[in-house]
């Protein structure tokens, strides 16, 4: 069982940036899609971002999309999500997951994963951007 933990949420005013982190524990991390999703009050949860096992594709929620950016180092079995031009709308709490299967790549399938798609997930990390 993949353990993760996040880090790198916080408060940041409208229009500032955070980076978020996601340290991952076990071996499958390289070749396993890594993907974020976030969570509103009184809403459901709801993906972001997602990075292939190789970092080569991505795929991103149009409310994100060149605003946001995934990345991952394998050598370090982490998933990040920098996150610029930051709005109100973006609070929620921010949790990683990985794929529940080898070699997935939504960015070649050209379609959103869904939660289901994940097996394991981390804690969540809080990121409250003020108006």
């Amino acid at each position: 069982q993949v353990q993760l933990v996040e880090s790198g949420g916080g408060l940041v005013q409208a229009g500032g940036s955070l980076r978020l982190s996601c340290a991952a524990s076990g071996r499958t991390f390289s070749s396993r899609a890594m993907g974020w999703f976030r969570q509103a009050p009184g809403k459901q949860r709801e993906f972001v971002a997602v990075m292939n096992w190789s970092g080569r594709t991505t795929y991103y929620a149009d409310s994100v999309k060149g605003r946001f950016t995934i990345s991952r180092d394998n050598a370090k079995n982490t998933v990040y999500l920098q996150m610029n031009s930051l709005k109100p709308e973006d609070t929620a709490v921010y949790y990683c997951a990985i794929d529940r299967a080898d070699y997935s790549d939504y960015g070649a399938y050209d379609r959103a994963p869904t939660a289901r798609d994940f097996g394991s997930w981390g804690q969540g990390t809080q990121v409250t951007v003020s108006s």
